[in-house]
């Protein structure tokens, strides 16, 4: 099983302010730090360009980024052990403040790339479910095992 993640941010600022010019120019170095980070699996992409962000029907001031980690160690070391803290720690300077869930995971079978739709879903779950081995946190984490033995990881596993 592979880790999958989705973070979701709402924008201070239309994506041409330049408010938002330092955040624009960090995804570059930031995504070449992810890429080559040790468990890194694949994260989801619109472009070439660091700047292509991920297009979808959520609305224009809405950022996301997907991605699967082999491990919730791999994860973490990246989020908080690589450049990325730095670029996190400024995130109040572009995004809003949200109250309720913004990151989620969930296992997902080796070789299993989600879409969005299915990790919007799981961020919903999270929502209004709180957390369970479907969808979960770092804080309220769940191992592997726990998602395994439900339905859609074994739908996939046949």
């Amino acid at each position: 099983m592979h880790l999958a993640q989705l973070n979701v941010a709402h924008l201070r600022e239309p994506l041409d302010s330049p408010a938002l010019a330092d955040f624009l120019a960090a995804l570059g170095p930031i995504y070449q730090v992810s890429d080559a980070a040790p468990g890194f699996v694949w994260r989801m992409k619109e472009g070439d360009e660091p700047t292509d962000l991920i297009q979808h029907d959520y609305g224009p001031m809405l950022v996301v980024n997907l991605s699967v980690w082999e491990s919730r160690e791999t994860l973490w070391n990246f989020i908080y052990r690589s450049a990325h803290l730095e670029v996190m720690r400024r995130r109040r300077q572009w995004f809003h403040r949200i109250a309720e869930p913004y990151t989620v995971m969930w296992w997902v079978p080796e070789g299993h790339l989600p879409p969005l739709d299915e990790a919007m879903a799981r961020l919903d779950l999270l929502r209004t479910q709180g957390p369970g081995p479907e969808a979960f946190t770092f804080k309220d984490f769940y191992d592997s095992s726990a998602a395994a033995c439900l339905p859609a990881a074994a739908e996939v596993t046949k």
